[in-house]
């Protein structure tokens, strides 16, 4: 059992008069890690899960005395699967309101629906957790930081997800399928779209564009589309987890790019996957570009798991000058400089230097990397 280490915070969240909700993309582990978390307490427990039909039919006419005699007793009730519940967030409101010796835990695979369900009836009523794929920490702590260290091919080229971390020489096949199932079952059924194909090519788009800055009006032209659509459907690949934005910082410098943003992949093995590359790194031309992916998104779950959230940001402007990576903390500035090739030396930009509060500047490479993967500097 790899330990995660959102269960101490989830834990600490528990029985203080508010639901917990835990997101998470498909397959990383969110049952897994609640089961873990009650099965320590001495709490009878209740599973609801919103793929069952009769759950579904228990919420379509909720009322406190439709509940009652379903939940009491229990001191824990989890709703696994919410957002395929249509009337969840009033019946959770309800049970939350009516039965305050019950813990409710709530978990979804897809924020889009989720949240948009129980924004309104659970206002002030919800702690909020998001569980990723594993983290470097996670998998340093549980095989040790030597052997984690020496899977980082492995990590570049099939990521982190669970079942692909236990099932060494099955990594292709499992990422195929967690591949098609968030294009096919999640994203098309809870987006309403009609275009799939569309929906690949603007995944395949941005699976070759890790690393560079993004933009949706050549997407559209790639793909064919208008950049309504494209930024609707990246929006719906954000909500879903498998991408996330890196916002551009420009607030001092005339030359900087304005609202530029760069887009990276949840999981290095979902982004080969669509790709259909899992070719060893010594036959990629991608190397940099799976270093840059694998650390930013590392780097996300590290303060994500550590419930610390600093500012985030990239940096470039109409000369070419560039930081890879910039984390923002009480007005002072962190940058980072990315180099898969450690022989490569990084300098800080001048331009930067002058014009912003630079508190510490990073090269970041295969020989340190997991000093950027374990800590926070200035928290």
């Amino acid at each position: 059992m790899i330990k995660r280490h959102l269960e101490i915070a989830l834990r600490d969240h528990l029985f203080k008069d508010k639901t917990v909700v835990l997101y998470g993309a498909r397959q990383v582990g969110k049952t897994t890690l609640i089961n873990e978390v009650v099965k320590k307490l001495d709490k009878r427990t209740l599973v609801l899960n919103g793929d069952d039909a009769d759950v579904r039919a228990l919420f379509e006419n909720a009322t406190a005395s439709g509940f009652r005699p379903v939940v009491s007793g229990y001191g824990i009730v989890i709703i696994d699967e919410a957002q395929r519940i249509q009337n969840a967030g009033l019946g959770i409101k309800i049970i939350h309101d009516n039965f305050n010796d019950i813990q409710l835990i709530v978990t979804g695979s897809s924020s889009l629906e989720l949240a948009a369900i129980i924004k309104e009836p659970l206002t002030g009523r919800k702690h909020e957790f998001f569980l990723y794929p594993f983290s470097f920490r996670e998998l340093a702590d549980h095989s040790g930081f030597l052997e984690e260290k020496r899977d980082l091919e492995q990590r570049l080229i099939f990521g982190s997800y669970p079942d692909v971390v236990n099932n060494r020489g099955r990594e292709t096949r499992i990422l195929k399928e967690l591949a098609s199932s968030y294009l096919y079952k999640d994203i098309l059924a809870i987006g309403g779209i009609k275009k799939p194909v569309l929906l690949e090519k603007i995944l395949k788009a941005l699976a070759l564009q890790v690393g560079n800055e993004v933009s949706y009006n050549e997407l559209a032209q790639t793909c064919g589309s208008d950049k309504g659509t494209v930024e609707k459907y990246i929006d719906l690949l954000e909500k879903a987890y498998i991408v996330f934005r890196l916002p551009g910082l420009n607030r001092n410098v005339r030359s900087e790019i304005k609202k530029g943003k760069k887009i990276y992949f949840c999981d290095n093995g979902i982004r080969n996957a669509i790709l259909g590359n899992f070719l060893p790194l010594r036959s990629r031309v991608d190397a940099g570009a799976l270093w840059e992916n694998y650390l930013v998104s590392e780097r996300i779950k590290l303060t994500v798991n550590l419930d610390e959230r600093p500012v985030s940001y990239f940096w470039r402007t109409t000369q070419q000058q560039e930081i890879d990576y910039i984390e923002e903390i009480s007005g002072e500035f962190i940058a980072y400089e990315f180099k898969w090739n450690p022989s490569k030396r990084g300098s800080l930009s001048k331009t930067f230097a002058n014009s912003y509060r630079v508190k510490s500047f990073f090269v970041v490479t295969p020989e340190n990397y997991h000093e950027f993967l374990s800590e926070i500097s200035g928290l």
